[in-house]
């Protein structure tokens, strides 16, 4: 079959042939219709971020996926059921105390893999395998947008964490400050939108016309030029913000969320960056978290509960988002354009095939 993969020693993707995977027991083979390509792709192809398959020379690539059951192999699913795939498993043949209890997604380094990613195959290829416990049923409905399940589920988790942070006391907020116009901070903002918050603001770093703003102004939003306006500085020339959902990996805005917060707010950061070393005010930040009960949170990845929340959320879009998201569909012939970046493009997809 083919598959989009990366070869140890390599830095750019191939298309090649690879052999079709096999079901286990408890597991299905599934078609693959779409692959999304996102900013962690670029990262394990820079190989700043995961790690290949152990005894493999190459990975195949892929995280967001949507596909169709091709092979039920007993289990309870049926084929022509589409299935959204979750993204860690657990190291080796065995389970672990982390999926035993259904939170991979908190498991620490070295307690899982992650499909396209680190030590396990991805989707970017005609077919998968995947066990039933990890794939999320989704109608008919998503056969072309159900690749954004994946990343929403992040959002979910970042919400989900951010209340429970505040459940020992009245939380009510009303402001939410997305960092980052890239698809992740897109569909967070969505997110938000579709939650309680009466104001909300999403930053970026591009001037107009920008399709990105555009999508940001039509959802309701406030836009944010970081080069105008600084996390930092956010509060004062707008107002604090009751929550921060950073998208960006940029490092300097973990400590900037700080200042943006109102008291008793929260941040979760979303964004991975790489090594920076640079200054802070450990005291003023220190102050901040300690006598305004503000919260500083890390999440990474999630699971089941978390995609079916992201289900939903996807359902509620409006069908003009995830067309203005999705820009350019390039079939797996067309790598090389594929993994192109530029300011026109938001979310790329490899289409594999059609429902």
């Amino acid at each position: 079959m083919r598959a989009i993969a990366i070869h140890r020693g390599e830095s750019q993707p191939r298309l090649c042939e690879v052999p079709r995977p096999d079901p286990d027991t408890g597991a299905v083979l599934v078609r693959t219709l779409r692959v999304g390509i996102d900013g962690t792709d670029h990262e394990v192809l820079a190989g700043s971020h995961g790690g290949f398959p152990e005894d493999d020379s190459y990975q195949i690539l892929g995280h967001e996926a949507i596909g169709v059951v091709a092979d039920a192999n007993g289990t309870e699913l049926t084929e022509g059921q589409l299935v959204v795939p979750t993204v860690r498993r657990p190291p080796g043949a065995g389970s672990n105390e982390y999926f035993d209890r259904g939170e991979p997604d908190m498991a620490p380094a070295g307690e899982y893999v992650e499909r396209g990613i680190a030590g396990a195959h991805g989707y970017m290829s005609e077919f998968f395998t995947s066990a039933t416990e990890f794939l999320v049923p989704v109608s008919t409905a998503f056969a072309k947008t159900g690749f954004l399940i994946e990343p929403i589920s992040n959002s979910e988790k970042a919400l989900e964490l951010a209340y429970t942070s505040r459940s020992s006391f009245e939380w009510s907020p009303e402001t939410a400050f997305v960092l980052g116009n890239g698809p992740l901070g897109l569909l967070s903002l969505a997110l938000v939108q579709q939650h309680e918050f009466e104001r909300t603001y999403c930053l970026g770093r591009r001037s107009r016309p920008d399709p990105t703003i555009d999508i940001i102004e039509r959802l309701g939003a406030t836009y944010v030029d970081s080069r105008e306006t600084p996390v930092s500085e956010v509060g004062a020339v707008h107002e604090q913000m009751d929550f921060v959902c950073e998208a960006t990996g940029y490092a300097r805005h973990a400590f900037e969320t700080v200042d943006a917060l109102a008291p008793g707010g929260v941040g979760v950061l979303l964004g991975i960056p790489s090594d920076w070393t640079f200054e802070v005010d450990g005291g003023q930040l220190h102050r901040a978290l300690v006598l305004e009960n503000k919260a500083l949170l890390g999440s990474v990845n999630s699971h089941v509960p978390h995609f079916e929340r992201a289900r939903d959320t996807l359902a509620d879009c409006p069908d003009w988002l995830t067309d203005a998201i999705i820009t350019d569909v390039f079939d797996p012939t067309e790598l090389d354009a594929a993994f192109e970046t530029g300011p026109d493009r938001i979310k790329t997809v490899v289409e594999f095939g059609t429902r």
